[in-house]
């Protein structure tokens, strides 16, 4: 019977219309499905802001060893860091969504079974109230400021969170939410929440740890204490119930759960570091003004040295209050990176006395003396002077301005390297007056000192601290010398490398201004004595007292050291030898405690030389010159001459009147004169220590020395050399000269630059650098010369 009613079915056309109607069906289903699917994520594909959008986030600053220095707060005076997911540890994601929403990944916003058991339970059964909110409206309340206490709010609520479902993934609702939620008091998200209670980024949680931060949004107010370190037995009841499901969704082991057994420790927010605060906030300053807002800066300070810096100024200012000297700033850089590694804007941060949260070491203050190395370099580079080079500290006048010494009084004649150590100031303004191009003024603007007045406004007692300086401006400047005349920006953030930076003084002027500095007498007599390493230090003290400066460099290291007050009060205890010395000299032996140093000057360039000098006049010694020493000169540079202090006199036996004629010596006798100026002359009156007078050899013009000049042999004269790069035996001139017996020592000259010296008797190279006619000139150590002139052509 069946098989007849199925075959008048299928004659009937009952199966084909059955399966067109499966097959409507189905298509109308899809295409529903497809309808509700465009609705549901096309919003996805038009552009939305980010979720953390709106959001205010706080600054935090780690040492270089990943330590946290600082937590300053958002400004809405929350704590708050965003975390992306990648970042945030699977345990904790698990552990969240356990306890706040298990069916997260499958709901559409709501959870209407929650809903309406939070409802029944709160409203109903009239127990504790319940909410039946997801992650995805507890996003939408806390984004949104929602007032979920009313229906009206409740129901705001559930349309927002399927707003944010259709325009967000739920990775990004996820990750939203974990960093919206609160974790106690003022304490909002996992990365700002982890790092606080637990001194750590949250990929680095333990077990423990995850789970202790996961119970805390649901009851923020109550499980987290302010007055307590340790975890209340509320948030361990509700950690350690958390754990019990944990375990029984997600493999743990016994240790791990033997850990849930002992008291846990939360940092409170009064317990955060504090550390470097002038630093941090100029820091923070300087992303202000630039627009930036980073969440986590990694700065180049190291904690031991920056402890080590803290504490030798905080002791040192306890130890000089009473004289009036309470407030310091020092600085310490790297040099070969130019990172900043310690800093300290004043002795006490919170002493309102002293005005402790000014940074001192970003005000303008009079350096004194201290820039006086750079006069001094930029002389050195410009041909005007040698270390031993004889300067006048004579009472001088430019002008008019008549600048005087910090002692009041003279030293008379005295070298350039004894000048600088003993910070006269007649010689730094000479010096200061014969630069060009560039002079100090422009030296200082192309090293970027701000805030500079106009050069009228300084002129000349800019050599004297007429200008102000920044304690991290003068640290840039000494860092210059030690990085071979480069100035390079200083380094702040680890992320950050110091520039190529500009060349403001030559590799040799730089190498030589800093061996200059190493012979100042050092405070610290008793470690100079054993310590091979040199320290380049200068000293600098304001007019009126005011300020009292040390800077220099200590191996690797440029330091910065500055006495004053920021009221800008005198007080004659402030000398920069006397007060800022000693704190830099300390700081400078704790430095060769903690650290291996590295003396970065060791290394002579090599296009110096060493050539020996008559002391009293800083020029190439004769054999008449008493004292003599030896001094770096820069060949082609340097301002290389024969002696003329020290000069022989044939003397009348019988008139006591010099010979004006050579040709009868037979009752003469060579007397040794030294020649000075007038001036010179008369402060050696004055000090007590009278010259004899050489004698007036008016009547006789110039008096001939005794003895045959010398006479060159090579160079020929007016011939033409071509000098043949491609050959190495054919790039050099050969001089040599006849010389008389009584000379020692011949000096070659190629115009005027020196080329060197040679013994009687002995040959002389010269590798000529450019083509052109020279004249040659060839000086004996008494004083006769000779003359050639000679062409120079270079061929490939």
């Amino acid at each position: 019977m069946f098989g007849r009613i199925g075959e008048s079915a299928k004659q009937a056309g009952f199966y084909p219309c059955v399966l067109r109607r499966i097959g409507s069906f189905l298509s109308n289903a899809a295409a529903i499905a497809a309808i509700a699917l465009t609705i549901i994520y096309l919003p996805r594909l038009f552009p939305k802001e980010p979720l953390r959008e709106g959001l205010l986030f706080s600054a935090a600053y780690f040492d270089s060893e990943g330590a946290l220095m600082r937590l300053i707060l958002a400004k809405d005076d929350r704590h708050r860091l965003w975390t992306p997911l990648s970042k945030t540890p699977r345990m904790l994601i698990d552990a969240t969504l356990l306890r706040e929403d298990r069916y997260f990944y499958y709901h559409p916003g709501f959870n209407p079974f929650s809903l309406i058991r939070g409802a029944w339970v709160t409203y109903v059964k009239g127990g504790s109230r319940q909410g039946g909110s997801t992650l995805t409206m507890q996003l939408a309340r806390m984004r949104y400021g929602l007032n979920t206490k009313t229906i009206g709010g409740k129901l705001e609520q559930i349309a927002r969170s399927i707003w944010l479902e259709m325009r967000y993934s739920k990775d990004e609702i996820l990750e939203a939410y974990l960093n919206y939620a609160p974790y106690g008091r003022n304490i909002e998200g996992i990365g700002a929440a982890s790092l606080i209670y637990f001194d750590k980024p949250p990929g680095e949680l333990a077990l423990t740890e995850a789970l202790t931060l996961s119970v805390i949004p649901q009851s923020p107010t109550i499980r987290v204490d302010k007055n307590t370190s340790y975890a209340d037995g509320r948030l361990l009841e509700a950690r350690n119930e958390l754990f019990k499901a944990y375990r029984e969704r997600f493999k743990t082991d016994d240790d791990e759960a033997a850990l849930f057994t002992l008291p846990i420790k939360l940092r409170r927010i009064e317990e955060l570091p504090f550390r470097a605060p002038h630093f941090v906030e100029a820091l923070a300053r300087e992303d202000y003004m630039a627009g930036r807002s980073p969440q986590v800066i990694q700065t180049t300070i190291e904690p031991d040295l920056q402890t080590l810096l803290e504490t030798h100024i905080k002791n040192y200012a306890q130890r000089n209050a009473s004289i009036g000297v309470n407030n310091a700033a020092a600085v310490l850089v790297d040099t070969r990176n130019m990172r900043i590694i310690a800093a300290v804007g004043s002795a006490n941060y919170f002493d309102d006395a002293i005005s402790g949260r000014i940074n001192g070491l970003s005000i303008k203050r009079s350096p004194g003396s201290a820039l006086k190395p750079f006069i001094y370099a930029l002389a050195i580079d410009q041909g005007i002077i040698h270390p031993q080079t004889v300067l006048k500290d004579v009472p001088s006048a430019f002008g008019t301005y008549e600048p005087e010494n910090f002692d009041g009084g003279f030293m008379g004649p005295l070298s350039a390297r004894q000048a600088l150590i003993k910070s006269r100031n007649i010689p730094a303004v000479y010096l200061t007056n014969k630069l060009n191009n560039p002079d100090f003024y422009d030296f200082l603007k192309r090293a970027k000192i701000s805030k500079m007045a106009s050069r009228e406004h300084y002129g000349l007692a800019l050599a004297l601290g007429g200008g102000e300086v920044t304690p991290l401006e003068t640290v840039k400047l000494y860092a210059l010398l030690a990085n071979g005349g480069i100035l390079k920006e200083l380094v702040k953030r680890t992320d950050e490398k110091a520039e190529n930076g500009e060349r403001l003084l030559s590799r040799e002027a730089s190498f030589i201004a800093l061996d200059m500095l190493s012979s100042a007498p050092r405070v610290d007599a008793i470690t100079a004595e054993t310590d091979a390493l040199p320290i380049y230090w200068k000293t600098g003290t304001s007019w009126g007292f005011r300020d009292a400066w040390c800077a220099g460099a200590v191996g690797q290291y440029a330091l910065v050291v500055w006495l004053g007050n920021f009221d800008n009060g005198s007080n004659p205890a402030l000398v920069g030898g006397e007060r800022a010395a000693p704190l830099f000299f300390t700081i400078a032996r704790a430095l060769r405690a903690t650290r291996k140093l590295v003396d970065l000057n060791r290394a002579v360039p090599p296009t110096i030389k060493k050539v020996d000098v008559c002391l009293s006049s800083g020029d190439l010694a004769t054999a008449w010159c008493k004292r003599r020493a030896k001094t770096w000169f820069i060949p082609g540079v340097s301002p290389i001459k024969v002696d003329t202090v020290y000069r022989p006199v044939w003397i009348d036996k019988t008139a006591q009147k010099p010979l004006c004629s050579l040709n009868d010596l037979s009752n003469a006798r060579l007397e040794v004169f030294e020649f000075y100026t007038s001036d010179i002359l008369a402060l050696f009156r004055r000090a007590g220590l009278p010259k004899r007078e050489p004698p007036d050899m008016s009547a006789c013009g110039d008096q001939p020395i005794a003895g045959t000049p010398p006479s060159i042999s090579s160079p020929l004269k007016n011939a033409t050399y071509a000098i043949r790069l491609s050959k190495p035996n054919e790039r050099r001139v050969i001089f040599s000269a006849a010389s008389d017996a009584d000379a020692q020592t011949l000096y070659w000259f190629a115009g005027d630059e020196f080329i060197g010296s040679a013994k009687r008797g002995e040959l002389l190279s010269w590798e000529p650098t450019k083509s052109g006619r020279f004249t040659i000139r060839v000086i004996d150590d008494r004083g006769r010369s000779d003359t050639r002139e000679m062409k120079v052509e270079i061929v490939g």
